[in-house]
Parts: structure tokens; sequence; C-alpha cells
């Protein structure tokens, strides 16, 4: 027998169900058939996958092609004895490799958690005894009993209930507490419908019940959904992967500029030593050394700034794949909505009321037809509140200024209705004692209780559950002026469903006399005779900041989605209310979980770039939901609270998890967590991840100039038949002193006005759009030729080689510093966003020219590096050429601007 005999043993009758597993219903298993059972199908628990250890990690950050070529050249100079030059080399790659090491935290500790999941004691029936035992000890065939409390030890087909209620939203994404039954369910039943199946790591709200295990460990619901995030891809950023596609191409280029300068220098009659060290200088040259840590730093500040928002990173390019994002994917409950069910209308005596104010907090007013409603002395409606209020077991208490629910959502939600009205729920208890009840169960569809009043020993039962149920034992309903009328049940229908039709779970609620000497209630009692009171209406209400974050995001061009495991009514109302559905909006708009199960993978693909709300779907077709997404060439970002949203959050390109109400499954598979669990702290972070974005190719676009002019300077002595105007290790002090000082500023500014106006990158799109190749080509023709004439003009003056090579390397490092005023917005002018705005640029340029001139004239600095002091003629010059680089980009962005 295997633990997974049989995939739908909700649509097997008990008897089978015992039969396939060779259990007892009455004694359980024995003590021999359970040690064989244990060996066969071993501990219920989830087994752990090996992960890479930190050393692993580290050694992979130097498989990158431009640090192959670094680390070549670091082993040739080391050869040669050029210990400075391998030392400043050797140096750039460790410094990137720990950086990156420290970046490298996508450690995928999802499993663990699903296995700390996992209850640690179940109460068993074995050998005719009843016993409590570790969880772990389960094994498929056990007798399992349920009460309020527990959490499901493993996967169990259920045998018996008594108003059994179990909370499932960590697994299939229903919001409410599901009513569980014993009967035979269709084959065709989808997972979060199967009410005779209660499934591991799942909580017990209400009721009792016992089952039989038939899945434990790794095959049950929850360990199949770990055998998905581990075997779920782990996609590279859209930044990293355009990164790479970049470092290719440079790569190549980098490879065949240096074969060219060894070979024209051979032909020149030039030493292959000499060569071969000008190709070195060329690659070094070529390579934006500092490119992984300025990334990183960057990052880091976005992580910063995003933990302000309420959104905590746990990868650092999540960041910027926020600012990526062409589609974010969001739960309904608690991200859209408030996650308090609310009572927001109130059907009675004929007439329609509705309830303001929203959570279980008791704030809010009752209106008729537009104006206030003093509730409580309207004898219908206060009837029909005192009996939610009474038929009800749920608490609200204040804790710490917050008001907190104890109990059944939908109870409490009642609860606060009556407090709304100016009722005293602990009063009404306490004036109408009860003495018994009946649970809910499924089979009734009602919950009932018996209450006598504490001075006049009158006795009642109240009654509340669905309308059909009710509705077909009631005899009259109480009129506007408290008189009995006779029972119009298609009108109270249509009055439900219109309720309904708005997203709202309506529940009809009753009252019968009863006998001054009942002691107990029976379903006899309530099979008939009941007077109607009234509907109540409540809903999970949207977040009014959602709404608004809602329309920031579409008007960025960015796509929202609901894929929530609630139905499609409920789906479909709140989309609307939050501006999801729009009357204009193409395509098919809502799409179930079995509406998803009939498409192929190319009809998904089609459909699900155009629909919006996505109900009843499975942990599978949230991960397939995404995929489909991702193959349109979308940036999804996914968010989720619960071990079925795990595999999604994985495999999404930004995976966001609650962090007040999520699982730890869903925290550790996700990259970035919602301190305050709201859809507007998404669309900060998303305005933030672009301003990271924009930052970064700020960077580069700076960045790669002074590579092409260093590279060109290489080219042009070679190809003439000169000595070296600028060595290896002055590039790479260039290289490595201008990041930190200069570059690593441009990480500190501040986003730019109308951010969120733009659409979203393409993400097929290159890193370098066609306009900034051609800043970078002119800013590096004029650096390559601000300092290479500088170096001319020092060497035909009479110079030292040392003085002029040390004239070339100011005029790059002062060009830099000149240029990057214009790097602050890659379109606008230096001046209209504010030359002083970021202070943090200007004490970079300060400390960069301090360095520079230390460089210059510090003896030691000259022996290290090759350097030597120079004259103020030639610091006039210098300044002249940096000053023309920045004229030179400022017309060149006015020109676009204007054209």
């Amino acid at each position: 027998m295997h633990a997974r005999i049989h995939e739908h043993w909700h649509h097997l009758p008990v008897s089978e169900v015992l039969d396939l597993l060779g259990s007892d219903a009455s004694a359980g298993l024995d003590s021999l058939e359970i040690a064989d059972r244990q060996r066969a199908f071993g501990p219920n628990r989830l087994m752990p996958r090996k992960q890479r250890g930190p050393l692993l990690i580290f050694v992979q950050q130097f498989n990158q092609p431009l640090v192959y070529i670094l680390l070549i050249a670091g082993a040739v100079t080391a050869v040669m004895q050029k210990w400075v030059d391998t030392s400043v080399i050797l140096g750039v790659v460790v410094i990137n490799a720990i950086v990156g090491s420290l970046q490298e935290s996508r450690a995928l500790h999802a499993i663990e958690a699903l296995r700390r999941s996992m209850t640690s004691v179940a109460t068993v029936l074995r050998g005719g005894v009843r016993q409590r035992i570790a969880a772990g000890e389960l094994v498929p065939g056990d007798i399992v009993y349920l009460q309020s409390g527990d959490k499901v030890p493993a996967d169990l087909r259920l045998l018996e209930v008594r108003g059994l209620r179990v909370d499932e939203s960590a697994l299939t994404g229903e919001s409410l507490p599901v009513e569980k039954q014993a009967s035979v369910m269709a084959h065709e039943t989808l997972l979060a419908d199967r009410m005779n199946m209660a499934y591991s790591s799942t909580l017990v709200t209400f009721g009792t019940g016992r089952g039989v295990v038939v899945a434990t460990g790794d095959v049950t619901e929850i360990g199949r959904i770990s055998e998905l995030i581990a075997s779920t891809e782990v996609l590279a950023t859209p930044l990293t992967r355009k990164l790479a596609h970049f470092s290719g191409i440079l790569l190549y280029a980098i490879l065949a500029l240096a074969a060219l300068t060894f070979v024209v220098g051979i032909l020149h009659g030039e030493s292959w030593f000499e060569m071969f060290m000008a190709a070195v200088a060329l690659a070094v040259s070529a390579i934006p050394e500092g490119l992984p840590a300025v990334l990183t730093i960057t990052l880091a500040i976005g992580v910063g700034r995003m933990a302000q928002a309420h959104a905590i990173i746990r990868h650092l390019p999540a960041v910027e794949t926020l600012g990526s994002t062409t589609i974010i994917c969001s739960d309904k409950t608690g991200t859209l909505t408030q996650n308090q069910m609310t009572v927001q209308q109130v059907y009675a005596g004929g007439r329609m009321y509705w309830v303001s104010g929203v959570g279980y907090a008791p704030n809010g007013r009752f209106t008729h037809e537009g104006s206030d409603f003093e509730a409580r002395q309207h004898p219908v409606l206060r009837e029909c509140l005192v009996a939610g209020v009474l038929c009800n077991d749920s608490r609200l208490r204040q804790v710490d200024g917050q008001w907190r629910m104890e109990g059944d959502p939908t109870e409490a939600a009642l609860t606060t209705a009556a407090h709304k009205a100016g009722l005293d729920p602990e009063e009404m208890r306490t004036q109408w004692r009860r003495i018994d009840m009946l649970a809910f169960e499924s089979e009734y569809q009602y919950m009932a209780t018996l209450h006598v009043h504490a001075q006049s020993d009158e006795k009642r039962i109240y009654i509340k559950g669905s309308a059909e149920a009710i509705l077909a034992r009631c005899r009259d309903a109480l009129a506007e002026d408290g008189s009995r009328a006779v029972l119009d049940a298609a009108a109270w229908l249509d009055r439900m469903e219109a309720m309904a039709s708005e997203g709202m779970r309506v529940l009809a609620i009753a009252v019968k006399p009863a006998e001054k000497t009942a002691q107990q209630v029976t379903h006899a009692d309530v099979a008939s005779g009941l007077t109607m009171l009234g509907l109540q209406g409540m809903i999970d209400p949207p977040r009014p900041e959602a709404v608004a974050a809602v329309r920031a995001c579409r008007q960025a061009g960015i796509l929202v989605k609901m894929i929530t495991g609630d139905h499609a009514v409920t789906a479909t109302s709140i989309a609307r209310t939050i501006g999801l559905l729009e009357s204009g909006d193409n395509g098919p708009q809502v799409l179930s979980g079995r509406d998803l199960e009939t498409l192929t993978d190319q009809e998904l693909i089609g459909l699900a770039e155009r629909t919006a709300v996505f109900a009843r779907v499975t942990p599978d077709q949230k991960l397939r939901l995404v995929e489909a997404l991702q193959a349109r060439g979308h940036v999804v970002a996914m968010t989720g609270d619960g071990v079925n949203d795990a595999p999604a959050l994985h495999r999404a390109d930004i995976g966001v998890s609650m962090g007040m109400g999520g699982t730890e499954v869903a925290k550790e598979a996700s990259d970035m967590v919602l301190a305050d669990d709201n859809f507007a702290s998404i669309e900060a972070a998303v305005e933030e991840g672009r301003a990271v974005y924009d930052n970064l190719i700020k960077f580069i676009a700076w960045v790669m100039p002074t590579n092409l002019g260093e590279a060109l300077m290489i080219l042009v002595a070679i190809f003439a038949g000169l000595a070296l105007p600028i060595l290896p290790v002055q590039i790479l002090w260039i290289n490595m002193t201008t990041t930190v000082f200069l570059g690593l500023m441009l990480a500190f500014e501040p986003k730019e006005a109308g951010i969120m106006q733009r659409p979203p990158r393409d993400p097929l799109g290159p890193i370098l759009t066609r306009e900034l190749v051609g800043r970078i080509l002119l800013v590096g023709v004029l650096l390559f030729a601000a300092a290479f004439g500088l170096y001319a003009w020092q060497f035909a003056r009479g110079g030292s080689e040392a003085a002029a090579r040390t004239v070339a390397v100011n005029a790059l490092v002062f060009g830099e510093m000149f240029y990057l005023f214009n790097c602050r917005s890659l379109r606008d002018s230096m001046f209209r966003i504010g030359v002083f705005t970021n202070r943090w640029l200007l004490v970079g340029v300060s400390a960069m020219a301090l360095v520079q001139l230390v460089f210059t004239y510090v003896p030691w600095m000259n022996q290290a590096f090759g350097s030597a002091p120079v004259g103020w003629m030639a610091w006039l010059l210098t300044l002249a050429a940096a000053l023309v680089v920045n004229v030179s980009v400022g017309a060149e962005k006015w020109l676009r601007r204007h054209s």
C-alpha cells in the first residue's frame, strides 16, 4: 500500500476508504501494523533539501566572464613581479566577491519553514485506545480526533463531524473557515471545495471531528507544495539578465581589441612582453570594476528607503526588480481588503439599513435612505441585532487600544454591528442567559441557541444560518411595526440574492418562543414555526488606500490582477470596488479555477494578460498563472500569505509576502515582506524600485565613457607606435577611486518627479538606449581627446613621462567629475533639478579633488603609481577641458529635448 494510492479520497465512501487503508474506524490500527507502516512510509514530516553553503556561494562569485580577465591579468602581473598592479587587481576581485556573497542571501529556507509548520501532537485511536502521540509518528490508516484549536496533523478523510470548521486560508486562500462534512463529494470537486477532507497544517476553529489519515509527510498536499517550491526555477532579475548580456558583449569586444592591440604592436616591432602589458592595460581600462560594488550599495540604499515605506527587502536584487514590474498579482484578503468581516447591510421589517465603519472597532452608524437612524429605537432591527449577538460564540476585546476578535470572523461581524447600534453584547448575554445550543452543521446549515430571560423566565430559541435553510423553517416574519406578517419567501430570497450579488456573505436570523420547561434545543424544535427577523450582509471591505494604489499602478502602466481562493462573486465585487474591473476592459474579466483546468498552456498565455480576477485557484494554478504571464515577457510581482502561495512567490520575479498575517513558509519563499500587509506599500516600493533602477542606469551612463576614453588612449598609442600614455595601475586607480567618491554618490540621488507617470520599462529592451549609447560615445571621445591632448602637450613642453601621464590621469578624473553633474538626470538640465540638491555628491567631489592632489604630489604615491607633480598651467588646462565636457553634454541634452 502507498500513502497516496488514491488521489481522490473525497470521492469514495467511508467504508471503501477504510478498506483501502486497512483500518478500523472503531479500533484504529494495531501496534504491529503501525511499526510496519512507519518503516514503509517514514516519519510524518517534510524532508529537508540540501542547500549551497557559504563557501560555494563565495566561489561562485568568481564565475563571471569579466572577472576571468582580471584574474588572468593579475596572474600575469604577478609572474612579471609587478606587485602593485597585482595587489590592486586582486584586491578589486576579492572585494567584489565578498560584496557579492553578502548580497547572495537567497538561501531557500521555505522547506524548513514547512517542516516547522507541522503540528507537534495529535489525538489518535490505536488498538481501541484513544491516546496523544507526536504527530511525526502518524501513519496512513490512523484514526485521528480533531477539536477546536487543533492543527490538522496529516491529510485526513473525515469520518464524522459535529459543527467542524477549519481555517484553510494558508493552503487554499479561502478567507473564511470552511464548514466540513463527511458525505461523499463529486469526483471533479476542487481542492478548496472538498468539504469531507482536512489537510495537514490547517487549523480547526470550531467543533469536533474524526478522520482517517490518507497521506503523511511529503505526500500530503502541503508536501506537494514543498515539492513545487523545490522544483521551481529561480529567475534572474531583469537587471542581472541585462547586465549578463551586456557583460558578454563587453567581454568579446575586450578580447578582440586586446588581441588586435597585441598583433598590431608586434607588427610594429614591439616586444611581446610590452605588447602583452599593453593588452592587459586595454582589458583593465575597458572593465567597469566598480560596477558590482555600486550595484550592491545602490540596492542597499533602496532597501533602507523601502523599509520606511513598510516594505522589508529580503533579497537585494528585489529592489531593482520592483522597479521593472509590469504586472502585480495580488491576493485579496488582507492585502486589498481589511481582513476584517464587516456587516454593511441589514434588512429587517421590510426596510434596508446601511452600516458604516469597517473592521471590528465599534465605530460607525446606521442609515436608512441616506439619513442617520437610531437603530436601537427600532424594535425589529434591534431584535435582529440582539439575535445576532446571542446566537454567537465570538467575543470582542480591546487590547492596547485595538479591538481584537476571538472566534469566527462572521460572528464577530454580527457582534460589532450590535455595538454600532449602541447595544452592549455583554449586557444582552446577561439578560438572556444561554441554556443550550445546536452547533452549526453543514447538513443543516444553521446554528441555534436556547436562552432564558433573567427576570421573566421567558425562553426563546434564536437561530442563524443560510437564507434557504432558515426560510424553509419560518412561519411568518416581523413587519416594520413589530407585528407578525405573512412570510413572502420568494421576496426574501430575492433580497438575499441581491445582497449576495454585491459580494456579501448573507446570514438569515430568526426566533421562536420555547416552552418554559425546555432545557435543551433539538433539530425538531426548529424544524418549523420560526419567525424571520432579518438578513445581515457582511463583506471584508477593501482598504481605501488600496483603491488609490491600484489607480496609481494603472497610471504607471502596471497591470494589477487579483488571484484569490475566494468565490468569484466575492472577488468580483471587491475588484469592482477597488477599480480592477471596468466596463471598458477587454477580454474575460474573471476566470475560476475550474475554467483554468480546461485551458491549455497556450490558451492560458493568451487569456492571462487580459483577465483581471482569478477566483478559487489552487496552488499549482497560481504557479501556472505566473509562468503564463512571464511567457508573455512580463516582470511579475506576486503577493501572498499562505503556504499555498509559496511556489508562486518563489517562481515570480518578485515574491511579496505579508508580515502581519503571512505564514513563515510564505515569508521564506518571498523576496519582500510587507510589514503592514497593505497593497499601498507595494505601490510605494515599486516607485522606489524605479528610482533605484534610474540611479543604476545613471551610474552606467557615467562610468562607461571613462572606460571608453581609457581604451581609446591605449589603442591610439599602440597603433601610433607610442609609449602608453596611461599605465594599467593608473587605470585601476582612476576606476576605483572615482567609483567610490563620484559614481557612488548617484546612489543617493532622490527620485525624479513624475516617475510613476512613466510606462514600465520594456523587460526585453537593452540596458542602454540608443540615446545613452550616443552620449557615452560623445563623452568617451571628449575624455580621450582631453587626456591624450594634455599628455602630448605636457610631453612636448619637456615634461617627464611620469608628469605627462599624471596630467592625463587628472584630465580623465576631472572630466568625470564635471560630467557627473549632468548624469543626475538623463534628460533634464543639471540646473533644472538643482545643482546642490544632492549634498553627498558635493562631498564626494570635494573628497575626489583632495585624493587626486595626494596622487599628484605625495612622494610615496608617486613611487607606487608612477605619478609626478605638475604645474599650475596643467591644472588650468585640465579644468578647462573638464568644463568643455560638461557644457557639451548639457548642449546635447538641450538639443534632444527640443528636437
